[in-house]
């Protein structure tokens, strides 16, 4: 008998009767005679309508009780879930992640999961029952409920087949797959039947909203393989999973982009040990992610100091763009940089693919494409698997396109 665990996110349980739906799907893999447990996400638009409720409120919620507050939604789903389960004639039964044995840290809102306590759920699939456990949440070791963050419950249900050592992790969403691009702006994407760990990492990192971050890591880590497919469509959709040898054999896998990005620059800065340090300091003190980073070579010497200068630029989330700037006009006066500079208007474009290691003149053949549609490049980065563009925000599809065409994804 395997153990598979299954989670539907938000848009898949979004009404009641899709819930049924979601019911009757995990019924038919369990009258296949396996075991079941499902991770259910809040139903479609829930989780901010609760967050919209706490802010009216209060609008500076503390995090504990924004956590009590947003863990509701999926302890309606779930409890909504077993309850159409045994209009069907199963024993389903709900559990919230507290229940399940999820223990987190203290991270309200993007708390981590430190282990899960599994006995529970182990009898309850002794007893022949299909187990339903809410998503996005657990417990700290002091008994207060947490949140993981947006797109928890896929790492929820990760962690949960890791666990409970399943056979299987399937994670159904309203997609039939992972795309070597997005679809909606590039017409030739391409299903892929399989993408290592980390490809998709990469991905969804740079801006692919299929699957969450940590819970791609967390599969990496465990060797967990992952099914992605759609909720209510019959199909294969896409397995991630360990890195092959046909994996390798093009170098490029798929083409990711964001719109959510902004540049900050800060003009003549002294070029001096521990300048950058202080700068980044600054920033990450205050909880900002920085991502690309680029320094230019000494070129000249300011006159008044004799001492070299430099202009030092780096981006970060468009959300902390304000807040990004206005540290660095006051750290700008604190080093003695020229000015501040930063712009919102760019995207990042980036080629992801395992098959980048063992090929040359991928970054060549990018530029080129680039170049060909006019789209100028402003700061590169890269990584042993992917190359990262900062362009005009107003070419972001267009780059798109060119690229997925250039490296010609839509071939299998």
């Amino acid at each position: 008998m395997s153990l598979i665990v299954q989670k539907y996110g938000g848009s898949s349980v979004a009404t009641p009767e899709l819930i049924r739906q979601v019911a009757r799907r995990a019924l038919e893999t369990k009258n296949q005679g396996h075991q079941v447990v499902v991770v259910l996400s809040a139903m479609k638009g829930e989780t901010d309508r609760l967050l919209d409720l706490a802010l009216q409120m209060n609008p500076r919620p503390t995090p504990r009780e924004v956590d009590q507050l947003l863990a509701t939604g999926e302890l309606t789903t779930v409890a909504l879930f077993a309850l159409a389960c045994q209009t069907f004639g199963e024993r389903a039964k709900s559990f919230s992640g507290l229940q399940a044995g999820i223990r987190t840290d203290d991270g309200h809102q993007r708390a981590r999961i430190l282990d899960i306590e599994t006995a529970r759920l182990r009898t309850e699939l002794a007893k022949g029952r299909l187990v339903a456990v809410a998503g996005f949440q657990g417990m700290t070791a002091g008994g207060d409920v947490t949140t993981l963050g947006r797109g928890g419950s896929d790492t929820t249900a990760v962690a949960l087949a890791v666990a409970l050592k399943a056979d299987a992790c399937e994670i159904y969403t309203d997609v039939d797959g992972i795309y070597t691009t997005d679809p909606h702006i590039c017409d030739q994407a391409r299903k892929m039947d399989r993408i290592s760990f980390e490809e998709m990492m990469e991905l969804a990192s740079l801006g692919a909203k299929v699957m969450e971050i940590r819970s791609v890591e967390f599969a990496m880590n465990y060797h967990m393989p992952i099914h992605v497919r759609h909720a209510l469509l019959p199909g294969a959709g896409t397995l991630i999973c360990e890195e092959d040898v046909e994996m390798e054999k093009k170098p490029v896998s798929g083409v990711a982009y964001s719109k959510n990005e902004a540049r900050i620059t800060l003009l003549k800065v002294s070029d001096q040990p521990g300048i950058a340090a202080k700068i980044l300091g600054i920033i990450s003190a205050s909880g900002i992610v920085v991502d690309m980073i680029i320094q230019n070579q000494s070129a000249n010497i300011d006159p008044d100091s004799g001492e070299p200068h430099t202009d030092f630029s780096f981006t970060v989330p468009l959300s902390d763009y304000p807040k990004a700037l206005e540290l660095m006009r006051d750290t700008a006066a604190e080093i003695g940089a020229d000015r501040v500079v930063g712009t919102d208007n760019i995207a990042k474009i980036s080629l992801v693919g395992v098959g980048m290691r063992d090929h040359a003149g991928v970054a060549t053949q990018m530029f080129q494409a680039l170049a060909r549609e006019g789209i100028n490049i402003s700061l590169i980065s890269t990584s042993e698997i992917k190359i990262s563009c900062i362009i005009e925000k107003k070419y972001a599809e267009l780059a798109v396109r060119a690229l997925h065409d250039a490296f010609e994804l839509h071939q299998a």
